[in-house]
C-alpha cells in the first residue's frame, strides 16, 4: 500500500516508507524514504563512518533487542535475507555434520542456488504432491545443488516423517517460512510447527524459521512469538531495517557455537555495517513498540473484514487470510494448506482485483501479501476496502 498526498506529511511524520502522488496531469510523483527516525539515526551515523568491517556498539545493541525479542541469546549480521537464509542453512549442517536439508515446496528463502528451488514452479513438472522433487526456479542454478535438498508440503508432517524415516542421519534441519507467505499467506495447522520440531530433535536435526516475512511484523517477536515455537535459528531481514539493507541469523548458543567458537566462517565486510546497523536499532527500540501490534489489530479487522464481507455479499468464491499487518485473497473456494492448493486458484480474478485497486490509488502485490505499517490509517484501510467493493460489485454484475 501507498499513500494519496494527502497523507503525506502525517506518513512522514509518523514514519513512511514512501508515498505516491498522482499529479494534475496524469503523471505520478514519487518519494521513498525510510521512517524519519531511522533516517535521522544514519544521517548521524554517517559523519562518524560508514565502514570499518568492524563490530560497532550498535551491533550489540541489535543482539540484545533480537535477543529480547525472540528468546535466542546468539546473532550474528548480514545484508539480506538471502544471506541470512543461506547462513542458517550453513549453521545447520556445521552443527550437526551432515548435508541434507528439507525445504518446503513454495516458499521462498531467496536467491542462493542451495535454495533456489521448488518456488514459482510448474506444478507438473514437480513429482507428486506429497513427494515433490526439487525443481529450479530459474536456469543457471547447477543441478548439483538439488543433491543435498530434500522438498515436502506444507502442513504434511508425514511427508517430514517419511524423509527422516529414510534419511535421517543425513538430515541437518528443515528451513520453513512458519507462516507459507510466497503464494499468498497460507497458515500453519494446529500442532504443526511443533510436531516438526519435535520430529526433527527426535532424528538429531534442526528447525530454522524463514522470518524475513514475519519477523517483528505480525508480532514483537514474530511468528516465533506468534506460534509459541521457538526454532533453533531464525533468519531476519528488512523489515527491521528501517529501508537499508540488512540480515540477520540467531539461534540458541549450542548451535551458533559452530559461529562462536570459529568452526564455521561467517563472512562479509559489509556485515554489520554501520548504517544499517543505526536503522535497524532505532526502528526495534522506537518505532516496532509493543503498542504498535495492537494498533496493527484494529486495522487488520477493518481491512480483512471489510474485504471477506464485500466478496460474501457478490457471492465471490474466495477466502481473506490475515496475520495483523500481513495477508491476502485466495480466489478459491476453500482456504488453502500448501502451496499446489494455491495453484488452482483463479488467477483472472486475482488480477482484476489488483487492477482494480492500481487504478482506485492503492498498490498492492498482485501475489505476494499485502503490508500495512505504521503510519497507515483508518482512511487508507477504507480506501482498499471500497476498492474491494467496487471490485466485487463490478464481478457480480
Amino acid at each position: 500500500m501507498r499513500y494519496r498526498h494527502s497523507r503525506q506529511e502525517e506518513a512522514r511524520r509518523l514514519g513512511v516508507r514512501g508515498w505516491v502522488r498522482n499529479r494534475e496531469d496524469g503523471s505520478v510523483e514519487a518519494e521513498c524514504s525510510g521512517p524519519r527516525e531511522a533516517v535521522e539515526a544514519v544521517r548521524r551515523r554517517v559523519a562518524l563512518g560508514t565502514h570499518f568491517a568492524m563490530p560497532v556498539e550498535d551491533t550489540v545493541v541489535m543482539a540484545e533487542l533480537l535477543a529480547e525479542r525472540f528468546g535466542l541469546p546468539l546473532w550474528r549480521f548480514e545484508n539480506s535475507g538471502s544471506e541470512a537464509t543461506m547462513d542458517a542453512c550453513r549453521i545447520m549442517r556445521a552443527a550437526t555434520g551432515r548435508d541434507l536439508i528439507i525445504k518446503v515446496e513454495g516458499a521462498y528463502h531467496g536467491s542462493a542456488d542451495g535454495l533456489a528451488f521448488s518456488y514459482w514452479i510448474d506444478v507438473s513438472k514437480a513429482g507428486p504432491p506429497d513427494r515433490p522433487v526439487p525443481v529450479p526456479n530459474t536456469v543457471g542454478v547447477p543441478a548439483a545443488y538439488s543433491e543435498p535438498l530434500r522438498v515436502v508440503p506444507y502442513n504434511d508432517l508425514a511427508a517430514v516423517e517419511r524423509v527422516l524415516a529414510d534419511e535421517g542421519d543425513r538430515v541437518a534441519g528443515l528451513i520453513l517460512e512458519p507462516i507459507l507467505m510466497n503464494c499468498g499467506v497460507v497458515l500453519p495447522e494446529p500442532g504443526y510447527l511443533q510436531g516438526l520440531r519435535d520430529l526433527l530433535h527426535r532424528h538429531g536435526a534442526l528447525l530454522a524459521f524463514d522470518e524475513v516475512k514475519t519477523g517483528a511484523t505480525i508480532a514483537y517477536g514474530g511468528a516465533t512469538e506468534w506460534s509459541g515455537v521457538r526454532p533453533d535459528l531464525v533468519a531476519l531481514a528488512k523489515a527491521i531495517g528501517g529501508g537499508l539493507p540488512i540480515g540477520a541469523v540467531g539461534g540458541t548458543e549450542e548451535v551458533m557455537a559452530v559461529v562462536a567458537d570459529g568452526t564455521m566462517e561467517q563472512e562479509g565486510t559489509f556485515n554489520g555495517n554501520p548504517l544499517s546497523m543505526a536503522a535497524a536499532r532505532v526502528v526495534l527500540s522506537e518505532i516496532l513498540t509493543p503498542d504498535v501490534y495492537g494498533r496493527f489489530d484494529e486495522l487488520e479487522r477493518a481491512l480483512t473484514g471489510g474485504i471477506s464481507a464485500a466478496f460474501e455479499r457478490a457471492g465471490i468464491p474466495a477466502v481473506v487470510t490475515s496475520v495483523r499487518c500481513r495477508g491476502s485473497v485466495h480466489y478459491r473456494p476453500e482456504r488453502p494448506r500448501n502451496f499446489r492448493e494455491t495453484t488452482d486458484a483463479d488467477d483472472r480474478l486475482q488480477h482484476l482485483a489488483w487492477l482494480y485497486q492500481l487504478n482506485g490509488g492503492v498498490f498492492m502485490p498482485e501475489n505476494d501479501p499485502w503490508t500495512f505499517g505504521v503510519a497507515h490509517t483508518e482512511e487508507d484501510v477504507a480506501r482498499v476496502v471500497e476498492n474491494a467493493e467496487a471490485f466485487a460489485r463490478a464481478v457480480a454484475d
